[in-house]
């Protein structure tokens, strides 16, 4: 709004309130606050009116009899709140009244029953406080505040109540066929923990791998594994997180890669033939081996859970008499040969308890005996409809969990990835609805645990794990707002797409897109999208684990507005699996009329570095022209550059103060010449850029609104504390400040306001940076 509008405005409001003094009727109150977007959404709010301001001088205080408790999740709070801001947050101890404007306020001692151990109560005025029963519920309420402070340095005021529906929410990933980095896990234990939810299961072994370091049978070890000590950092990692670590050994099936090194064990029919997954559990030894294994891990997990698999046992039995041998030996006359089966997971649940665990075990198998009934202690993960029911198992005595196949899982086919069923899952499954439409009573919900996405790679070089995470973005969050149980924000899996965008990812996933590409972050138009999740804005979000696919044709394309004319000299695709045999780059200043600036016909996928182009212009399309395989186009990254880079843009700003919630220190540094930053009206304020690594700075330019600093200086640090100053007046006169010939080097840019030029604040339009 211009001043003049502003001013106009103001008459207007003060003739209206006149109006209603004089007619006798009371103004209305001010609209209260929306419930804010989260994921997932907080099960209660009441709105208020105004906001809570976040900033440099914010301090998370913990209260002082909690101080101790809650340490952990301050520092880990700190942290993340750095990698979000570039601000190094104080942490301090105290009481409600010793805080102030701008302070977090983490308290336990909360008698709100209804809370339970993850709940918490959130009360947002001009300061925020987190109040809980437990640790954990404090710590979910730190990352309710990181989702809203990923939308802006601004929340809007209002209180919460906040519960999860299921004590169980996480990710399983197939290590054992396809190995993960411990990166790519540590990653994935923050993600998890940004979402509320808190098991990560690891399926350690299976038939194309043992990836996890051994002491005691080193011999059945893949050559890609993880070390022990890159297992108990991740296992450190996640309790920080409230992430708990479950392991799963999978026996007596899936048992290919063990029994290569073993294979005398190999279950053998009467005519000799091996079964080269399954051990024979006639036979003493394979007890002995299983023992060693289940007993070192159960040693290096602190989790409460061990995970025995106990899925497709595939025996014949028919063509195995010695299993029947073996049962009726053991278990009675009147065993059969199913008996030994159920009777290795009664054994190994006897070992799992001796180590103060409970055992876990998925649903298949179990049932058929005539002799031996799994133990009620064990839990039971119902992956699909195979054998007795979940209710049937819960009337047994078992807990369970929901690990339906739909919408759960996520697969690396032969023909490629599938799943999870998002859509499906976030707009009619619940976590009490299992495989095959089955139900279980509502006094039995209490039985059921929860649920988790599952990632199983039975051909794991279908996809890179880069390629996965993209994949299973928007099924955690689906998982994570059914799990947790409250009313939904979207209505529907349309509509949550967006919601998934403004939260993104936690505030320490990677992000390695280069300095100056002109295309992070701009708006995207695609010819087509392959499925509601895989969109264009995904290969401009700075990410490579997300990524826009099109339809299943030739001539499919994307285009990215860079919001004014630039000149281009470079463009860097990242291609998914389903890359562009041929295409075309390709410019334009008003959409319509093309210049072609590159073009193959021989491309190979991989990662096209396109360098020595020339042209300017506005537009930037990926004009395909056939496709590399039977699939269409598909991008991780589409970056573009030209031109001197500008350091500041899309990166993260803070501001001493807003003028209001519509202009954050955002508005400065989005690439939009039409938004703004605007302060208060008071000296001194300043607008800070976190550059994102050090940069030798000769070139600063503001653009300036009609609120322009008369006295400023421009300043740079490489901690965000210590400052610079590489240009400084008291004779500004507002409009554009093309600041040349500067000398310094920093991650931290600061515009430091001393005296305005007007009544109003400082308003800044854009604020760019260049070495």
């Amino acid at each position: 709004m211009s001043r003049l509008l502003r001013r106009a405005a103001t008459a207007l409001l003060a003739a209206a309130v006149a109006a209603i003094a004089l007619s006798g009727t009371p103004a209305s109150a001010a609209a209260t606050n929306p419930k804010p977007t989260t994921i997932p959404a907080l099960q209660e709010w009441t709105g208020g009116t105004g906001s809570y301001a976040f900033g440099a001088g914010t301090r998370i205080v913990r209260a002082t009899g909690d101080a101790a408790a809650l340490a952990t999740t301050s520092q880990v709070f700190a942290d993340d709140l750095k990698a979000l801001t570039g601000l190094t947050i104080a942490q301090t101890t105290g009481t409600t009244t010793d805080l102030g404007p701008g302070d977090i306020y983490l308290a336990l001692g909360s008698t709100d029953t209804a809370l339970g151990t993850e709940g918490y109560a959130l009360s947002v005025t001009d300061r925020v406080t987190v109040t809980a029963r437990d640790d954990k519920g404090a710590f979910y309420g730190t990352r309710t505040i990181l989702q809203l402070l990923k939308q802006g340095t601004t929340i809007p005021q209002g209180t919460a109540r906040d519960w999860a529906l299921k004590p169980e929410r996480g990710l399983m990933v197939d290590n054992g066929r396809k190995f993960f980095t411990a990166q790519w896990l540590r990653d994935h234990v923050k993600e998890l923990a940004y979402l509320k939810m808190n098991y990560f299961h690891l399926h350690f072994s299976d038939n194309q791998g043992f990836r996890i370091e051994s002491t005691s049978h080193p011999e059945v070890v893949s050559a890609e594994h993880l070390s022990k000590q890159e297992v108990t950092d991740l296992i450190a990692l996640a309790a920080k997180y409230k992430v708990m670590v479950v392991p799963e050994l999978d026996a007596p099936g899936h048992m290919d890669t063990i029994l290569a090194a073993h294979p005398d064990l190999k279950l053998k029919k009467s005519d000799g033939t091996p079964d080269n997954g399954n051990i024979d559990l006639s036979k003493p030894e394979a007890y002995t081996l299983i023992k060693d294994l289940y007993q070192e891990y159960l040693a290096l997990f602190p989790a409460p859970y061990f995970h025995i698999g106990a899925d497709e046992y595939g025996a014949d039995y028919a063509a195995n008499p010695q299993l029947l041998a073996y049962a009726k030996a053991t278990y009675g006359a009147n065993a059969v040969a199913k008996d030994s089966y159920l009777g290795f997971v009664n054994w190994a649940n006897g070992i799992v308890r001796a180590a103060g665990k409970t055992t876990r075990a998925w649903n298949d198998g179990i049932g058929g005996g005539t002799a031996v009934t799994v133990n009620a202690n064990v839990v039971l993960e119902f992956w699909y409809n195979y054998g007795k029911s979940p209710q049937q198992h819960i009337d047994e005595g078992h807990l369970i969990s929901n690990e339906s196949w739909d919408p759960t899982y996520y697969v690396l086919y032969g023909g490629g990835p599938g799943g999870p069923g998002s859509q499906w899952g976030y707009d009619t499954w619940t976590p009490d609805l299992f495989q095959g439409s089955q139900t279980i009573t509502a006094a039995s919900q209490s039985k059921n645990l929860g649920s988790k996405i599952h990632v199983w790679c039975d051909n794991p070089a279908v996809a890179t794990e880069q390629r996965i995470a993209s994949d299973i973005r928007n099924g955690l969050r689906m998982l994570a707002q059914q799990t947790w149980g409250s009313p939904k924000i979207a209505a529907d899996y349309n509509a949550f797409l967006p919601v998934i965008t403004t939260i993104g990812r936690n505030p320490a996933w990677p992000q390695t897109t280069q300095p100056g590409n002109l295309a992070a972050g701009r708006p995207v138009t695609v010819s087509s999208n392959e499925t509601s999740g895989l969109v264009g804005v995904n290969a401009v979000d700075s990410d490579y684990g997300t990524r826009w696919a099109s339809g299943y044709t030739n001539g499919e394309w994307i285009t990215v507005d860079l919001g004014s004319s630039q000149s281009i000299n470079r463009v860097k695709l990242f291609w998914e699996a389903a890359y562009g045999k041929g295409y075309k780059i390709q410019i334009s200043n008003d959409n319509a009329t093309w210049t072609d600036i590159y073009a193959t016909a021989t491309g190979d996928g991989g990662t096209d570095d396109l360098t020595g182009l020339s042209g300017t212009g506005r537009y930037v399309r990926m004009q395909g022209v056939t496709r590399g395989t039977s699939w269409g186009y598909s991008l991780f990254e589409f970056e573009v550059y030209g031109g001197p880079a500008d350091l500041a843009r899309g990166k993260v700003a803070t501001a001493s103060s807003t003028e209001t919630v519509n202009f954050p220190a955002g508005n400065a540094v989005d690439g939009n010449a039409a938004t703004r930053w605007s302060s208060a009206y008071s000296d001194p304020q300043w607008l800070r850029v976190d550059l994102g690594a050090s940069y030798s700075v000769s070139h600063v330019k503001l653009s300036w609104e009609a609120a322009y600093g008369r006295g400023y200086q421009v300043q740079l640090s490489t901690d965000g504390t210590t400052w610079t100053t590489i240009y400084s007046t008291t004779t500004g006169d507002g409009g554009v400040d093309d600041l040349t010939g500067l000398t310094g080097t920093g991650r931290y840019l600061r515009i430091n306001g001393t005296s305005r030029g007007t009544g109003y604040g400082y308003s800044l339009w854009t604020v760019e940076a260049y070495s």
